[in-house]
């Protein structure tokens, strides 16, 4: 347990920015179309309906039909051309088809070449998610100096805090690294 209220506010601080990270990452692999119909993809999708902006998923519902294929059901029928129009314009690389009751996305195959692509922008995700990482190591840490020369903390419990933001981030670098080689792997298996 940490005896000094500063230090252990840096400690709440870094670890719930450090959660953050991880969570902002996976939220941002979920929108990833991996050539399966994953509901995810619509979730930031806004529509015009009423007279402002709503979440698609405030509107209607979202499932997965099958592997390949989504069925938006929206609560309202006069809100299809609406939702259609969103969806167009999300540039989400799908064209909906509308029936009059439901709004079907059918999922392309993926290509080997796209496959390779996505991973590789993947890939640069992580790698943003592990410097925001290490900005909050850097944060953490220059909070730990300043309570070490304005001598509120011992040089001993300096280097013990320190250790601690490390074992912290190390754990969180190593979060990120899993959720990048499972997205990895969902995307390049056929």
């Amino acid at each position: 347990m940490i005896e000094n209220e500063k230090a252990e506010e840096i400690f709440l601080v870094l670890d719930d920015k450090l959660e953050k990270t991880v969570n902002v990452l996976k939220e941002e692999f979920a929108s990833i179309r991996a050539g399966r119909a994953n509901p995810h993809i619509l979730d930031k999708l806004q529509v015009e309906a009423y007279g402002g902006m709503s979440p698609l998923n405030q509107l209607g519902n979202v499932s997965a039909a099958d592997a390949r294929c989504l069925v938006v059901s929206p609560w309202d029928k006069s809100l299809l051309k609406a939702i259609e129009k969103a969806i167009l314009a999300s540039n989400i690389g799908i064209t909906p088809t509308n029936d009059g009751n439901v709004i079907r996305l059918v999922f392309p195959e993926l290509t080997e070449e796209r496959r390779k692509d996505l991973v590789k922008q993947v890939k640069r995700m992580g790698e943003d998610a592990k410097i925001a990482v290490r900005n909050n190591r850097r944060e953490a840490m220059e909070g730990i100096k300043k309570l070490k020369t304005g001598k509120e903390i011992s040089e001993d419990e300096a280097k013990n805090f320190e250790q601690d933001v490390e074992e912290s981030v190390t754990k969180s670098v190593e979060a990120v690294e899993k959720t990048v080689a499972a997205k990895e792997k969902e995307l390049m298996t056929v």
